[in-house]
């Protein structure tokens, strides 16, 4: 009994780590939209069977980072206007509402958190010689994370946070030739409207956050308006 279950371990460890790489490509750019996921390249690259490499793309298709097309096998699922622009009506109503709860609630903890995760975001750099900074990226999700984690729903914080991951997948595409914007201005205009306690206003300034990265990442990707320093072969259908 200990060495099936020590076995069922193993193996649910293995598939966690397939899983997460191939996530982590996904939503990074490095797999592109469309691209092919074969079956036997990947059990190559993970040195592993058939069943982690499976079950990894499986969940990763009820997550909607991965597409299966019959007869085709698994691909990276597409990107699209329609989608982003379904994302950002989606975030809108369930970070709203968690928003909504969290200034209601008014809990120290929350507050604390807030201040924290904002001065960290605040004290880092977006990108380090025009590279991609994770540890920037890492601060500004724990930031969007702290902005709802007040509203005392793990089931809205999880909802949340895999809204956040797709809209995520659309800004990393973007990336190499997205303009900066002072974000950081905007972060701070929606916590000092919580911290006024004013959850209309923190609610219209997060919309109005995530309308913007909308338009910049559309205007980037999409194929009716070229970048003259275009360096992806994303577009938006």
């Amino acid at each position: 009994m200990t060495s099936k279950l020590l076995a069922s371990a193993q193996a649910a460890t293995l598939t966690k780590s397939v899983y997460e790489q191939i996530r982590t490509d996904v939503l990074s750019g490095k797999l592109r939209p469309g691209e092919k996921l074969g079956a036997e390249a990947l059990r190559s690259r993970f040195s592993t069977g058939s069943s982690p490499v499976r079950e990894a793309l499986n969940r990763l298709l009820s997550e909607g980072f991965v597409a299966l097309e019959e007869q085709k096998g698994f691909r990276v699922a597409p990107v699209s206007k329609q989608e982003l622009s379904e994302l950002v009506v989606a975030r809108g109503w369930i970070d709203g509402a968690a928003v909504a709860e969290s200034v209601a609630r008014f809990e120290p903890s929350w507050e604390e958190k807030l201040v924290l995760a904002l001065h960290r975001l605040s004290k880092t750099s977006r990108r380090i010689k025009d590279q991609r900074n994770l540890e920037w990226e890492s601060r500004h999700k724990a930031f969007h994370g702290a902005l709802i984690g007040g509203c005392g729903s793990r089931w809205v914080i999880r909802i949340s946070e895999q809204l956040f991951d797709a809209a995520e997948r659309y800004r990393l595409l973007a990336l190499d030739y997205v303009p900066e914007r002072n974000e950081l201005d905007e972060h701070r205009a929606i916590v000092d409207a919580c911290f006024a306690r004013n959850a209309d206003k923190a609610i219209e300034l997060l919309k109005l956050h995530y309308g913007q990265t909308f338009e910049v990442i559309v205007h980037s990707l999409h194929p009716s308006k070229p970048s003259a320093n275009r360096k992806s072969d994303v577009s938006l259908s």
